[in-house]
């Protein structure tokens, strides 16, 4: 039985749930499908399901590239054909936003509560607006039939204590540099499984009839996507396909379902190709960009800026081209003309984080410390990554600010790579001098001789010295009597014991070690 299925019998018969999935079951319960009308499981409401959306919807357009702005009536057009289907939905009321992402990556996504981004690569496959419509109105029933939060319920029932996890840009090979957006990163958001793709194939084409478009256009899509899957299209398997995956199964059943519709309606191919003129001019700019990519990852710097001089000649309003340009003069070793770079990609686009980051760093490492952290902390508004965390902890330590300092060396050092081993190691020292006995755990014990003894471990994963122990003896299991401080080693090295020796005894009874707590109380990173 599937999870979807076996949520809604789920629903239907709670006799037979066990005890603890009725307890977390009654305290969100079930909720009807909107679009099919059926009863799910439901562990998120809708208005958490509009507020979760709604935060992650700037970040997740900065991690897949940022809007698009070279044609701002092509954000107007697609919004106005979203919009348009959105008012003939199941849940017309959601707050929908529609908007396109300069992202050759074809794709596109929905979050929960309507917010939905297509990409600028994908828009470049379709033909028509009708097709621009099938596309569209997949991801509005995503949004209506609660697909995401119905997705995290079941999530939750597996695993209780799975947090929804950040966003965190990928390292893209330049350098520490996290830079994702048109690198071939698809979208982060959560695969619906074959259920949910399916109802939103069916359902799509029942808003495309309301909306006057013809649901033919549905079936086209599918084929072409089935044709380019076969073909192994590189770009579409690290995009579109790896969340929406197409099948013959996909293509037959929204045949069969466009002969159970009216037949013909809106196709507008020549308005398409009008709106998208200028990213079928900006085509070969971006293949440019792409090869300057291949290039940088392969620590060949001056090969990427003969494919970016070509793509800035094509389209010299592009952030991005400049953007890599300052990559590519940093690995030059040309910090000048890397940040004018970097400012200019800026002066473009000021509203996306790549060049700020890039330029942040930069600044850090010439030692422009107070410009370093303007740019880092407005990347990090737009797009928290490990790379600006790393670079801001840095920034807050060496001023003295441990608290701060500590926050973002806790993001950064989730990631993987060396940037986020440096990232743990700083965690460690910081967090060693205002809590110890977090890295260097300690039990009192009596010893074969009798006397009290203290058995320390690093576990921090580095040489710690400077250690002192506060062992606290209990007048009762509620208060606390006299304390006395010892010193320890002075080297422990990591993942190394010692034991300490408090004075104490001897004691007769080994259970004497239960009337004593001990904790470390300082320590330091060794040189």
């Amino acid at each position: 039985m599937s999870t979807k299925r076996a949520g809604a019998f789920a629903c239907r018969r709670p006799a037979l749930l066990g005890v603890a999935l009725v307890v977390t079951l009654s305290l969100a319960g079930c909720a009807v499908n909107p679009v099919t009308g059926e009863r799910e499981l439901s562990l998120v409401s809708a208005q958490q399901e509009v507020a979760i959306g709604a935060s992650n919807y700037g970040p997740s357009q900065q991690a897949q590239g940022g809007r698009y702005y070279l044609d701002p009536e092509l954000q107007v057009y697609v919004a106005a054909v979203g919009s348009k289907l959105a008012a003939v939905s199941d849940r017309p009321g959601l707050p929908y936003e529609f908007t396109v992402l300069s992202n050759p990556v074809p794709n596109a996504w929905a979050l929960p509560g309507g917010k939905i981004a297509i990409n600028s690569g994908l828009l470049l496959h379709l033909e028509d607006e009708a097709q621009l419509a099938a596309v569209l109105s997949h991801e509005i029933v995503h949004a209506a039939a609660r697909h995401g939060a119905a997705q995290m319920s079941r999530g939750t029932l597996i695993n209780l204590g799975t947090q929804v996890a950040g966003l965190a840009a990928q390292n893209a090979g330049f350098g520490d540099l996290g830079s994702v957006a048109q690198l071939g990163a698809a979208a982060w958001m959560a695969r619906y499984g074959r259920e949910d793709e399916l109802e939103s194939d069916q359902y799509g084409m029942d808003y495309m009839v309301r909306a006057g478009y013809d649901p033919e256009a549905a079936v086209e899509l599918q084929e072409t996507f089935v044709r380019l899957f076969n073909d192994r299209q590189q770009d579409f398997l690290s995009g579109l396909f790896a969340s929406h995956p197409p099948s013959a199964e996909r293509v037959e059943r929204n045949r069969e379902k466009a002969r159970s519709l009216p037949r013909g309606g809106l196709r507008n191919r020549d308005l398409y190709q009008r709106r998208i003129a200028q990213l079928k001019k900006d085509a070969p700019a971006y293949e440019a960009q792409q090869a300057a990519i291949k290039a940088l990852n392969a620590k060949d710097p001056k090969a990427a800026m003969v494919h970016l001089d070509q793509a800035k000649s094509l389209q010299p309003r592009d952030s991005y081209t400049w953007e890599l340009r300052g990559h590519a003069w940093r690995m030059l070793d040309e910090p000048k003309k890397a940040e004018q770079a970097f400012t200019t990609a800026i002066d473009k686009n000021p509203d996306y984080f790549g060049p700020y980051l890039g330029r942040g760093v930069l600044r850090y490492r010439q030692g422009d410390r107070d410009q370093s952290r303007a740019d880092l902390k407005k990347s990090f508004d737009l797009l928290p990554t490990p790379t600006a965390s790393y670079y801001l902890g840095e920034l807050n330590s060496s001023s003295g600010d441990n608290d701060q300092a500590i926050a973002y060396f806790q993001l950064a050092a989730q990631s993987s790579g060396d940037l986020g081993k440096q990232a743990r190691s700083r965690l460690v020292s910081l967090e060693l001098q205002q809590a110890p006995q977090k890295y260097i755990p300690s039990r009192v014990f009596v010893g074969d001789d009798g006397d009290l003894k203290i058995l320390v471990q690093n576990t921090s994963g580095i040489g710690v010295r400077g250690i002192r122990v506060q062992l606290t003896e209990l007048n009762n299991a509620l208060v606390a009597g006299r304390t006395m401080e010892l010193r320890g080693p002075d080297l422990l090295a990591a993942g190394a014991r010692a034991v300490i020796s408090t004075g104490l005894g001897p004691f007769q009874d080994a259970g004497a070690a239960s009337r004593f707590r001990s904790q470390v109380i300082a320590a330091t990173p060794a040189p």
